[in-house]
């Protein structure tokens, strides 16, 4: 028997392929099918079962499309109402790998329809967990994504309940020694505390989760409630997409069109910009915002961009081009591309920070802090700063004044690239300025 795990650095996602004589189950796949085809190729195996622990908010898995290449069985529980071909896998079901087998928790909580799969070994042994988004290395799942959207909704409150007696009634009975594999690793914004680890032992998680130590289950609530990081705009999409099942991943980012010159196109319609600040601020086309290609871009791509919103896309040359489109496709924004086209420059260019100018002269400059809320509050760095969060800029630019220059900052420089071009974009007349990474100069925390 072979445990291994896929790891996506991106939207900290871990998936997993379990072997054994000769059949694969995949868990949690991602949006590309290539890597677990590849990985059944190579070990001469058949890929027999993928199993969904739940409609997952933060990526697009190719459980569809897996199906529809190998004719693998689908299983997800049966409060999930899938909309695609489907075994359902509930409490105490059992799926045959092998000599060994995979066995349904139902552990709601993150979300009514999580479930977790435990897998026993030949000789009858609790060997792993893999826990979804319910048990993370050193946190739970978050319980607050799922009051709108879903065959089943839940206020947060209700299911951090549930989250209380899955973990509770359930995980923590499971042997010290059983190994934990969860879905997501630190950067994931399913949870709010998680470890640098990729996989846990159940007896390490009870000796050193917070969520799991001893306190009743109002105290949990409360804990597991407060200072949640905030929710994309692409959340809610997804978990309806991954319900419905997504289109074939290749196929579908081969027919976005690819344009030599965008500004011949572009009539109006949003511009997602992904080259560096320093290509972008030298020159863009007018109203374009300017996510850089980084480890989050399918992050901020989904929380700047709402569902359903077409847009243009554009990178330095060809080969980041590409790039780019598979990581739009991660959470199914590829179907929202009108176009992609690569770029050198633009009739717009950016406003310089003249940092010399504006140690001397912070009143004469209005500063907007897009940090989130948490982070203003535990280090406000200019006390006449304008505070809004990044995810909520489009809504709040075209209010903010322009009586004055406008200068953006957040903690190290990326977001502030994004958000000085989204007021840029909503307010064309004003002076924009990044400070970028020149805020660590004025932030003398730490």
């Amino acid at each position: 028997m072979e445990i291994h795990q896929f790891y996506d650095e991106g939207l900290a996602h871990a998936s997993y392929v379990i072997r054994d004589a000769g059949q694969i189950a995949l868990i949690d796949p991602a949006r590309n099918p290539e890597q677990y085809l590849n990985f059944a190729e190579r070990h001469g195996a058949v890929i027999t079962a993928v199993i969904e622990t739940h409609p997952h908010a933060d990526f697009v898995s190719s459980h569809l499309e897996l199906h529809q290449t190998t004719g693998a069985t689908l299983y997800t529980s049966v409060l999930v109402d899938a909309e695609y071909p489907h075994q359902p896998f509930n409490e105490g079901d059992r799926i045959a790998l092998g000599s060994s087998w995979l066995e349904a928790i139902n552990t709601p909580g993150h979300s009514p329809d999580s479930i977790c799969i435990l897998l026993v070994d030949s000789h009858n042994k609790p060997h792993a967990i893999f826990t979804g988004d319910t048990l993370f290395v050193g946190d739970v799942g978050r319980p607050d994504l799922r009051g709108r959207v879903g065959n089943i909704t839940g206020e947060a409150a209700a299911l951090a309940r549930q989250l209380y007696r899955s973990t509770r009634e359930k995980l923590m009975r499971l042997p010290a020694d059983v190994v934990v594999y969860p879905a997501h690793g630190p950067g994931s914004l399913c949870g709010k505390h998680m470890g640098d680890a990729r996989q846990s032992t159940i007896g390490t998680e009870i000796s050193s989760n917070y969520a799991l130590q001893p306190m009743d289950e109002d105290e949990f609530v409360t804990l597991i409630l407060e200072q949640q990081p905030f929710v994309p705009r692409y959340f809610e999409y997804n978990v309806m997409l991954n319900k419905k099942g997504a289109p074939a991943f290749q196929a579908s980012i081969d027919a976005i069109p690819t344009f030599s010159d965008l500004a011949i196109h572009n009539n109006g319609m949003l511009v997602v910009d992904g080259r560096p600040q320093a290509q972008f601020q030298s020159g863009h086309l007018p109203g374009a915002i300017n996510v850089p290609d980084g480890l989050r871009f399918e992050t901020w791509l989904g929380s700047i961009v709402n569902p359903g919103e077409a847009f243009y896309l554009v990178a330095e040359d060809t080969q980041q081009l590409q790039v780019l489109v598979e990581k739009t496709a991660k959470i199914g924004y590829e179907q929202q591309v009108a176009g992609k086209a690569s770029a050198t420059g633009g009739p717009v260019q950016g406003a310089l920070f003249d940092e010399m100018h504006f140690a001397k002269n912070q009143p004469d400059y209005t500063i907007v802090d897009i940090r989130n809320r948490e982070e203003v509050n535990a280090n406000p760095i200019f006390p006449s700063a304008i505070p809004i969060p990044l995810p909520e800029l489009r809504e709040h630019a075209p209010h903010i004044p322009t009586d004055k220059p406008i200068v953006v900052h957040c903690a190290g420089g990326y977001r502030s690239a994004i958000g000085t071009s989204v007021i840029a974009a909503a307010l064309p007349h004003a002076t924009v300025i990044d400070m970028g990474t020149r805020i660590q100069d004025f932030n003398h925390v730490g």
